[in-house]
């Protein structure tokens, strides 16, 4: 594994202690949400929010359950840049599926905003099994202009596709391997690092190889998904 892909866990560790604290306000359980004066935010909001800013008590939120994700979505869709980050990184803590999660996240899947576009890249797969998420994070991985994005969407696409199905790996898998024929070789490399964290295997693939030797790796990684989709 290279340093790069090794780094993704330091990267995740120093940002979530910026954005998580233990133990701050606590939702009142027992007295439903008064109704919301004109122009005021609904008072559920305002206890969830309470929970997110400025910094994220993820045990608050998991207590409360997945019924507190459409209000994190509601809060998303009218939060600035820096709010959306928060919330992106309380979702990839959640862990759970979440059509609406995924549809505010995509909105952002592009953006020019470092912090925002990481938390983005890393909370997709914990939202949603689609298939359109891998494909975006293997365009990321393949096409975006900045070497930063690119490395963190192969993270992303190693350790954070984590509710899909054995079935559903048969398109993340074969993306990857599509990788390994990149013009670019940091595209290669971060392909294959994914490639031998998600499956345990290399194929003896060497990124710097001669094409040849490639491309000799690259069927062998061919045959062995054909085998794989044969066994489900």
């Amino acid at each position: 594994m290279s340093r790069r892909i090794g780094l993704c866990g330091a990267v995740r560790m120093l940002l979530a202690l910026a954005l998580f604290v233990p133990g701050s306000a606590k939702l009142d359980a027992a007295s439903p949400p008064a109704p919301a004066r004109a122009g005021e935010a609904p008072e559920d909001e305002k206890q969830v929010a309470a929970l997110l800013f400025p910094r994220v008590d993820l045990e608050a939120l998991k207590s409360k359950g997945p019924g507190v994700l459409p209000i994190m979505v509601r809060l998303y869709e009218r939060s600035d840049e820096e709010r959306r980050t928060t919330l992106a990184s309380a979702f990839y803590g959640l862990g759970w599926k979440s059509p609406d999660a995924k549809r505010v996240l995509m909105r952002d899947a592009h953006t020019q905003n470092q912090e925002l576009r990481l938390q983005v890249q890393w909370a997709l797969g914990r939202v949603s099994s689609d298939q359109d998420v891998v494909d975006v994070l293997v365009d990321n991985m393949r096409t975006d202009p900045n070497p930063l994005f690119r490395d963190k969407a192969a993270c992303a696409l190693a350790h954070d596709q984590i509710h899909l199905t054995d079935a559903q790996k048969v398109h993340l898998y074969g993306r990857l391997i599509q990788a390994l024929r990149d013009q670019e070789p940091q595209v290669r490399a971060i392909a294959s690092q994914a490639l031998q964290i998600q499956t345990g295997q290399s194929k003896g693939y060497r990124p710097d190889a001669p094409p040849e030797e490639r491309e000799a790796s690259i069927r062998l990684w061919e045959r062995w998904l054909q085998e794989y989709r044969s066994n489900l």
